[in-house]
């Protein structure tokens, strides 16, 4: 229970500090108000998910982050999937993965564009 009271103070001062940030600042970051919030309540490994099946399409973590605002949706996408089961058991397959395995996954085609262009 007090763990609960703990995470949820946490989430409160996360939440009054995006409020506090000012047009520039989200500017600067890229992003708006909604999706800074959004990203606050996403699963702290969706950079390393997506990192990781973007490598198993032959994508580079600069290839994934070249274009700021195609990053921002690869990882909300990756963020609101109902299926990170089906995600964590292919992610672990490692080097066996292939692309064409992952059809439970939001991003698949966005990877495979994405491949082609850095090829």
């Amino acid at each position: 229970m007090f763990d609960r009271i703990r995470a949820l103070i946490h989430r409160l001062h996360e939440v009054q500090e995006i409020n506090a940030l000012s047009d520039r600042d989200l500017d600067d970051l890229g992003m708006t108000r909604a999706q800074v919030l959004d990203f606050i309540d996403m699963p702290r490994d969706i950079d390393q998910r997506v990192t990781a099946m973007g490598a198993i399409f032959g994508l580079s973590e600069t290839d994934l982050k070249r274009d700021h605002g195609l990053w921002v949706e690869i990882l909300s996408t990756c963020g609101h999937c109902a299926d990170r089961s089906s995600c964590a058991k292919f992610l672990a397959k490692g080097a066996e993965a292939q692309p064409v395995e992952a059809t439970f996954c939001g991003n698949r085609s966005t990877f495979a564009d994405l491949a082609t262009y850095a090829a």
